[in-house]
């Protein structure tokens, strides 16, 4: 069954694209932790992060930190946390959070409200960025 990631890897659904390559998309979570928030995810779709074959995995990470790296530049921040949770989508992913304190990548916290044009203005930061 396809995911709604594997949609938005497809076109079907629309999203707010920061990078991509042949394996790998990157774009803004539209329920947003923080400003910067973004998914990294294989275009390959498989559920769980540690059934990716290892070039996935190893590639996964390395084109995470490359999009990690232009957050941090586009989105002031202390650090760039990295979190695999796994449960909400069946489809492998990570998210990328800018951070300045332990608190901000709760994901109990209450998730950001952000305008059609801030998620634009966000990604086109990031985007350029890289």
């Amino acid at each position: 069954m396809s995911s709604i990631f594997s949609k938005i890897i497809a076109g079907a659904i629309p999203c707010y694209k920061v990078a991509e390559n042949d394996y790998f998309v990157a774009f803004l979570d539209v329920f947003p932790l923080k400003k910067g928030h973004t998914l990294v995810v294989p275009k390959k779709e498989v559920d769980y992060i540690f059934d990716l074959d290892d070039p996935t995995y190893e590639g996964l990470m390395k084109f995470s930190k490359e999009v990690s790296v232009a957050i941090k530049k586009a989105m002031p921040c202390k650090r760039i946390a990295l979190t695999v949770i796994g449960l909400e989508v069946p489809h492998a992913h990570v998210h990328l959070i800018p951070i300045n304190s332990m608190n901000d990548c709760n994901f109990a916290n209450e998730k950001l409200k952000l305008s059609k044009e801030e998620f634009e203005e966000i990604a086109k930061r990031i985007s350029a960025a890289l």
